[in-house]
Parts: structure tokens; C-alpha cells; sequence
């Protein structure tokens, strides 16, 4: 079994206008609802892989009940935790005239001590030997800044594999845990290593001193152009197919989902890098947060180049 936890989701609208202007009435012409949330994004790349996920994390109040029903919908199962707060929505409006947007995200609610000690226990009675466990974005606030940390360690204890993908104070403490796989970016590698610069060199010696924290494996986000993958024995670099970026968000999911769906087959790490690049390239072709076809990932997995350093 997979699963995701996603702390501070939210409800994402976005409205199309013809013309952002201020201080005046903006009509929207169109308005798309997206359930937000790295957890969800990569639970809705499984299913198109047909893998059974479930989603975790917590929600509250109509906001909460409405981001419930729509995964239900989408065919994603959840299993949250009720917070007494209300799950934060986010708005942005998009000109249809122009490439000018404006975006609000609302701060999110306050987990209190009770409901975090609910989540966490709710973990413990689920987590199975050789189950997965991705944990991925931001904490709300109320919520220790350990608690990628309290979670590594429980899903470690229970023979199970933790999969991180988050970032500042949170991702740092996280990796001290000794999460199975990482996925940072350079200025996150950069900030938890204390990278030097951004050369290959630097990047390599970084790399290697997260290996020596006792994370196993890093898939590492060097930009559009590329991404490295360590095992602590090897090194690879990867290179994207090239393709018409359309939108980018949440193709970071789409790899990871990939990366751990190969994985859980037993597939080798190399084979996961590969299957993450294509997965990820695809998504970024896609408008909005829409994950890839299956189909589609399989065509540019032979455009993948992959050289070992």
C-alpha cells in the first residue's frame, strides 16, 4: 500500500478575467476548483498507474467537507484527521488577455497539540512492513516543526519506507530521520548541506554528505535542464525530453509518484529516475495540475538520456 500526507492542503479557484485591472469589478468568464496538495497530485498519478492510495492529513470545516468529496470523486480515498480550523482556500485570477495573474493564499489554519498527536497515532495503527509512506509540502501552523521527523521515525520502526518531499526548517529536521528517498531542489540540497556552489563537483560533495545523514536515496532537482539520482554508490544525471512546457506545477509530483510506483515494484532506482523524468516532462505538457497518461509517459521514456558520473 501507498500512502500520502499532506498536511496543509487546500482548496485552489482560479478565475479567468479578461483583464486584470485595479480598483474596479472583475468579472470571471471561467472558474477551475483544484483539490491542492503535493499528496494529492501524486495520489492522482497512482491511479493512472491503476495503484491503490490513500491520502492522509487534515482537514476542517465546509472548506474541508468539499476538498473530501471532490477526491472521493476523483476516485481518491482519504482517511484525514477533522481539525476545529478551517482548510485553507487559495484564489487567483488569470488574464485571459495577457500572461499577468494575481494570487492570494490564505495562511491556512491552527493544528492544535490533540490533533497532531491524532494524526500521528493514526499512522502508527496503519503502517505495514514494505508500505510507503510519502510525505510531502508545507506545515500548517500549530504543527511542531519535527513532524516529518516524528513520522520518519514511526514509519522506520514499522518496517515501512518514508518518501520526503518538503522544504525549509521542516525538510531539514525531516532528513535527520533518515527518510528512505529524498527529492530537494538546489536551494533546498543547498541550505540542509551547505553547498558551496552549483557546480557538479559541489553538488556531488553535497549529495554525499546527505548519504552520510543515512538517507539511501536522493533524487535531487537540478532545474528544467536536468536532475541527478544517488544511491550512495552510484550517480546518474538525467536529461528531460524536450517538450513544449505548458504548465509546470505539480509535474514535481508526477515524478515522484512515478519514482515511487517503480519502486514499490521492485523495480531498480535507475528504472524509477527513468520513469520519473518522462512522468514529470509529461505533466509540465499539460495545462493546470492534470497528471499524464500512462501512454504517454511510455513514448518518452525512450527520449530520457541518463550518463552515469
Amino acid at each position: 500500500m501507498i500512502y500520502t500526507i499532506t498536511l496543509n492542503p487546500a482548496l485552489d479557484k482560479q478565475y479567468h478575467v479578461s483583464e486584470l485591472v485595479p480598483n474596479t469589478v472583475l468579472r470571471a468568464s471561467s472558474i477551475k476548483l483544484d483539490y491542492g496538495g503535493k499528496g494529492f497530485n501524486i495520489a492522482r498519478m497512482l491511479a493512472v498507474y491503476g495503484v491503490e492510495c490513500t491520502a492522509l492529513g487534515f482537514v476542517g470545516g465546509h472548506t474541508g467537507d468539499v476538498l473530501c468529496r471532490g477526491l472521493t470523486e476523483i476516485g481518491i480515498r482519504t482517511d484525514f484527521v477533522r481539525i476545529q480550523g478551517e482548510t485553507r482556500t487559495n484564489i487567483s485570477a488569470i488574464s485571459d488577455t495577457n500572461d499577468g495573474y494575481i494570487k492570494i493564499n490564505e495562511p491556512g489554519p491552527t493544528v492544535s497539540t490533540d490533533e497532531t498527536k491524532e494524526l500521528l497515532q493514526k499512522v502508527k495503527n496503519l503502517i505495514q512492513p514494505d508500505d510507503w509512506w510519502v510525505l510531502a509540502g508545507s506545515i500548517p501552523y500549530g504543527v511542531p516543526v519535527d513532524i516529518y521527523a516524528q513520522l520518519i521515525l514511526l514509519i522506520n520502526q514499522g518496517g515501512a519506507k518514508a518518501v520526503l518531499d518538503s522544504s525549509g526548517e521542516a525538510f531539514r529536521i525531516g532528513c535527520t530521520a533518515k527518510p528512505f528517498l529524498i527529492k530537494p531542489n538546489l536551494d533546498e540540497l543547498a541550505d540542509i548541506a551547505e553547498m558551496n556552489g552549483s557546480d557538479i563537483q559541489n553538488v556531488r560533495k553535497a549529495i554525499a554528505k546527505m548519504h552520510q545523514m543515512g538517507i539511501n536515496n536522493i533524487i535531487l532537482s537540478a532545474g528544467k535542464e536536468q536532475a541527478i539520482c544517488s544511491d550512495g554508490t552510484h550517480q546518474w544525471i538525467g536529461v528531460p525530453p524536450h517538450i513544449v512546457e505548458v504548465n509546470p506545477i505539480g509535474a514535481g509530483d508526477a515524478m515522484l509518484a512515478s519514482v515511487v510506483y517503480r519502486l514499490s515494484t521492485n523495480k531498480t532506482l535507475l528504472d524509477a529516475f527513468q520513469w520519473g523524468l518522462a512522468a514529470g516532462s509529461a505533466a509540465a505538457n499539460l495545462a493546470g495540475t492534470m497528471m499524464p497518461e500512462s501512454q504517454k509517459i511510455g513514448e518518452l521514456l525512450n527520449q530520457i538520456m541518463i550518463r552515469e558520473v
